[in-house]
């Protein structure tokens, strides 16, 4: 019986009706479908590569020497001591005798032509002794000669200082001569030092003399023979180096005015060289090398300042009768 459609209706088998049978499949999940349904969206894009999770480990050290350990009396080795005492005795040496005080203008060129001028003439002084050979313990005689001088300058300055800062007050204007005594300050403390240095070391020499005459013997003379080798240990380094100092800083009269240390190195280097020549004589050598030897160093000194003092005024605007200006680094 016709049902007025392309199938059988609705109920009847194979229908595509809803609930009845007709041509379609049955109703729910059909059995072996090839189709898929979409699955749910992809997951997001990690821009970071998943972490390894065992972490980079470095390889083991190659086993070497084994770490040489120090002595636990290392501190009372002969070397360590030697460069404890050298390095106490040069630090409270420059801290008495290198203070440039206020006024002082530090030049870099001068101070890197001074090192030159100080090499050439030690080399100078060493192609004479080659070039024209020395007299026996000539290099002694020169190396005593320079620890000498080195001693002797101080001293010269602590008797011919006051008379040259004397005559440099004097010559200052009127009204700046009260300015300028009033830092005279500095170079008499310095001077006091080092007055005190060669007073305790020369008490320490006489009272071990004393004590090794009165043959001190037991604890005493163990106190006083180590009590005097440690003050003669550090002070006698500790000496040099204030007299080096001294003698380079002019008894730190760059407190009073800057052009004060080149005017008293001078007057300082020409006293030196009249010492040298009553003492030594001549040096070795035909005529022109021995005037050469013997006036090289001075009038070579005499140029260093003389400059020096000129690229004070030219360069600080600092002269010899007018005030300290304020310091510069150049």
């Amino acid at each position: 019986m016709a049902t007025g459609g392309w199938g059988p209706g609705t109920g009847q088998p194979g229908g595509n009706g809803t609930g009845g049978q007709g041509w379609g499949p049955p109703p729910g999940a059909p059995a072996n479908n090839p189709y898929v349904p979409p699955q749910a969206p992809y997951p997001p894009h990690n821009p970071y590569p998943p972490q390894n999770p065992y972490p980079y480990v470095p390889p083991a050290p190659v086993p070497g020497r084994a770490p040489r350990r120090r002595s636990r009396l290392w501190f009372l080795s002969a070397p360590y001591l030697v460069t404890a005492i050298l390095r106490s005795a040069h630090r409270v040496a420059v801290r008495l005798f290198v203070q440039e005080g206020d006024g002082r203008i530090e030049d870099r060129t001068v101070d890197r032509v001074q090192v030159a001028r100080t090499v050439l003439g030690a080399v100078a002084t060493v192609a004479l002794f080659m070039a024209y050979g020395a007299e026996r313990d000539g290099w002694e005689d020169a190396a005593t000669g320079g620890v000498a001088n080195m001693i002797i300058a101080p001293v010269l300055l602590i008797v011919g200082g006051p008379l040259v800062i004397l005559a440099f007050v004097f010559y200052a204007p009127q009204h700046l001569r009260p300015h300028l005594r009033s830092r005279l300050h500095a170079p008499l403390k310095a001077v006091g030092w080092y007055l005190l240095t060669v007073g305790v070391l020369a008490g320490t020499l006489l009272g071990i003399g004393q004590a090794s005459k009165n043959d001190l013997s037991g604890w005493q003379g163990f106190v006083v023979g180590l009590s005097g080798l440690a003050v003669l240990a550090w002070g006698i380094p500790f000496f040099l180096l204030a007299s080096l100092y001294s003698a380079r800083s002019a008894f730190n009269t760059a407190h009073v005015h800057p052009m004060l240390p080149p005017v008293v190195t001078v007057a300082l280097v020409w006293v030196l060289a009249v010492f040298n020549a009553i003492d030594s004589g001549m040096p070795q050598g035909p005529p022109a090398v021995q005037y050469c030897s013997l006036l090289g160093g001075p009038l070579s000194v005499t140029a260093v300042s003389l400059w020096e003092m000129r690229r004070m005024r030219t360069r600080f605007g600092v002269t010899v009768r007018g005030a300290a200006p304020v310091p510069v680094l150049r």
